[in-house]
């Protein structure tokens, strides 16, 4: 197995995944809690495409300013398949929620706690992500003070929202995603969870527009830009409140800005890192 990393700051590693357009490449993440830096690693079984994979990742790190320098070296086929299980471990996320690798022994539990168990496998999302992390606050934080019948996921990525949200009482869930990859890991972590949730593959911004409905609360956890970009889409889904995330710092005063113009109003933020989320009200 050959692999082709590199280390670039935090706060680049979302912009990568959402430009990265590296066919059966997939592109993969991590950060040491004791590192300044993350690693960003494209894994793959054919050597003679080394020079291929390093020009699509290098083009991909020039469109979001990153300069990084690309190592190059032969792993054993063990070592990359299961690498981010070590890395992903259960974790108490808000007052409610326990996300759970479902490879570890069950966690113990407090009387009102759910257990999320995930394998996000090439899928976005393990709660270990300061963006995941604060959504699901707010998710725990909204459902706990009743209310919230029904939930949309934009972005559902490998599902973890959504199943949350299922998990914590909310009887009407549904996401989506762009990546076809990343609906059938949310099925599959559904399934899992014995969970039944609609996952459905869309884009926001596509040509032949889907009626998405409205939701008592809406996630949409995607880039900031994006957020801006697709305002008018988004908006209309919510009928009581929306949680917008993936947004760097800097960018949320802009990204609040979009949607106040369109009616809705900041209930509250949570910053972790250099991320920024918000909660709105309709």
């Amino acid at each position: 197995m050959t692999l082709v990393y590199c280390s670039i700051p935090e706060q680049l590693v979302n912009p990568l995944f959402e430009v990265f357009d590296g066919g059966d490449f997939v592109l993969s993440s991590y950060r040491s809690v004791e590192a300044s830096l993350t690693d960003v690693q494209l894994y793959f079984p054919e050597a003679e495409r080394t020079e291929e994979a390093k020009r699509l990742l290098k083009d991909a790190l020039e469109i979001v300013g990153a300069e990084a320098e690309l190592t190059v070296r032969e792993v054993p086929d063990e070592d990359w398949k299961f690498a981010y299980r070590r890395h992903f471990t259960t974790e108490r996320i808000g007052r409610h929620v326990i996300v759970h690798p479902d490879w570890e022994p069950q966690p113990k539990t407090n009387p009102g706690d759910v257990v999320v168990s995930i394998d996000p496998g090439l899928a976005f999302g393990t709660g270990k992500y300061e963006t995941t992390k604060a959504c699901l606050e707010f998710i725990d934080e909204a459902v706990s003070k009743g209310g919230v019948e029904s939930f949309l996921d934009m972005g559902c990525g490998s599902g973890i929202l959504s199943i949350a949200a299922k998990k914590l009482g909310v009887g009407e869930v549904r996401g989506f995603d762009v990546d076809q990859e990343a609906v059938e890991a949310s099925r599959e972590n559904a399934g899992k969870n014995g969970t039944e949730i609609e996952f459905f593959r869309y884009g926001l911004g596509a040509k032949v527009k889907r009626d998405l409905g409205r939701a008592d609360l809406v996630a949409a956890n995607i880039l900031g830009p994006l957020l801006i970009k697709f305002a008018d889409e988004i908006a209309p889904t919510v009928k009581k409140h929306l949680i917008i995330s993936g947004i760097l710092t800097e960018l949320y005063p802009e990204v609040l800005e979009a949607f106040t113009r369109r009616g809705l109003k900041e209930l509250g933020r949570k910053t972790i890192g250099e991320w920024t989320s918000g909660l709105l009200g309709a």
